[in-house]
C-alpha cells in the first residue's frame, strides 16, 4: 500500500493542557482509518491539524508523500471535510450548495457542472432538487453536506463524527454511502463514538488514549488481543460469587458500566453457563461474540463508554 497521510510523533498543546503527546498514525490509500478513543483524548484535535484548522507545535506530518507545513492552502484542497455539523448554506438549493463550494475549490464551469449532476445522481438527490436545505430533514442535509466534501475529488476524505446528529434510519443510509466510497478506493480517516460503525465500516482502527494511539490493527487483529473467545453478560444478585466462580474456572471477568462480563475460553451455550455458574444466584445470562466494543474496552477501557449500536 502506498501512504495517504503519515502523522509522525505529533504534539499539541493548549496552556497547560498537553492534547497530543508523541501521536503517531498512518492512513494508507484507499482504506478507511477509524480514530476512536474517549471525548477529549485529542481525535479532533487531530482531524483539525490535517485540515489546517490548527497548528501544532511539533512532529511532522506527510499528506501524500508531501510536508504538511509546506502545502500551505493547497492542503486544503487535497483534503475533504465532513463534520457533525452541517456547514451549508440553508436559503440554497441542494445543487446550489454544490456549486458554490466547487467554485470555491476552483473546478471549471464544465467540471462544475459534470460533478453537480454525478454527486446529485449518487447521492439520490434529484428528489430534492426544489428544496431547500434548510427544509430538508438532518439525516438528508448530512448526505448533503458528504456530497460536498467531495466536491473536488480529495485525496482524503475526513470524517469527523458524520452520523452522531442523524436519527438511526438516516445512520443506516449514510452507513451505505460510505461503504460504496470505501468500496470504490476512496481513502478515509473517520472519527465515531458509535462502535458498530467503525466495526462495519473500518478496514483498520487505532484506538487514542491521552493523545496518544494505543493500539491499531484490523477488527479481527484488535479482537484477538481480548483473552476470551466468547461474552457472557450476567446478571445477579451475588457478583461477588460470580466472579469468584468464574475466576476458579478460569474465565477472565471484567466490569463495564455496572455490567458483569465473563470472558469465555470458547464460545458456551446457555445450559452451559447457567450450569456452571450454578448456586450463584443468576438471573440473567446472555452470550455474545467478541467485538470491537470488547476490544475497545480491554485496550483504552471505559472512563467514558462509547456507543456500541
Amino acid at each position: 500500500m502506498t501512504t495517504a497521510l503519515h502523522i509522525d510523533h505529533l504534539h499539541k498543546r493548549f496552556g497547560s493542557n498537553h492534547v497530543l503527546d508523541g501521536f503517531s498514525l498512518q492512513v494508507e490509500k484507499g482504506e478507511v482509518l477509524g480514530l476512536l478513543g474517549p471525548n477529549g483524548c485529542g481525535k479532533s484535535t487531530v482531524l483539525h491539524i490535517v485540515c489546517q484548522l490548527l497548528s501544532y507545535d511539533a512532529g511532522q506530518i506527510l499528506l501524500m508523500g508531501k510536508p504538511l507545513s509546506e502545502l500551505s492552502h493547497g492542503a486544503r484542497a487535497m483534503v475533504g471535510l465532513c463534520t457533525q455539523r452541517c456547514a451549508l448554506y440553508p436559503d440554497l438549493l441542494p445543487a446550489e450548495n454544490l456549486h458554490f463550494f466547487a467554485r470555491l475549490y476552483g473546478l471549471s464551469e464544465k467540471d462544475r457542472k459534470q460533478r453537480v449532476a454525478e454527486l446529485m445522481g449518487r447521492f439520490a438527490l434529484e428528489n430534492f432538487a426544489r428544496t431547500r436545505v434548510g427544509q430538508l430533514s438532518g439525516g438528508w442535509q448530512q448526505r448533503l453536506h458528504l456530497a460536498v466534501a467531495l466536491i473536488h475529488r480529495p485525496a482524503l476524505l475526513v470524517l469527523d463524527e458524520p452520523t452522531a446528529a442523524v436519527d438511526v434510519e438516516a445512520r443506516m443510509d449514510l452507513w451505505r454511502l460510505i461503504e460504496g466510497l470505501r468500496d470504490s478506493g476512496t481513502t478515509i480517516l473517520l472519527t465515531s463514538h458509535h462502535l458498530a460503525e467503525a466495526q462495519r465500516l473500518c478496514t483498520r482502527v487505532a484506538l487514542m488514549r491521552s493523545g496518544t494511539v494505543v493500539a491499531q490493527g484490523s477488527v479481527p487483529e484488535l479482537t484477538a488481543r481480548v483473552p476470551g473467545q466468547a461474552v457472557a453478560k450476567v446478571q445477579s444478585q451475588d457478583e461477588g460469587a460470580v466472579m469468584q466462580r468464574a475466576l476458579d474456572l478460569g474465565w477472565p471477568v471484567r466490569q463495564h458500566a455496572n455490567q458483569l462480563r465473563l470472558l469465555l475460553p470458547h464460545p458456551l451455550g446457555l445450559r452451559e453457563i447457567v450450569d456452571a455458574l450454578d448456586g450463584t444466584q443468576v438471573s440473567a445470562v446472555s452470550v455474545h461474540p467478541v467485538t470491537l466494543e470488547e476490544a475497545y474496552l480491554e485496550l483504552v477501557g471505559d472512563s467514558a463508554m462509547m456507543a456500541s449500536i
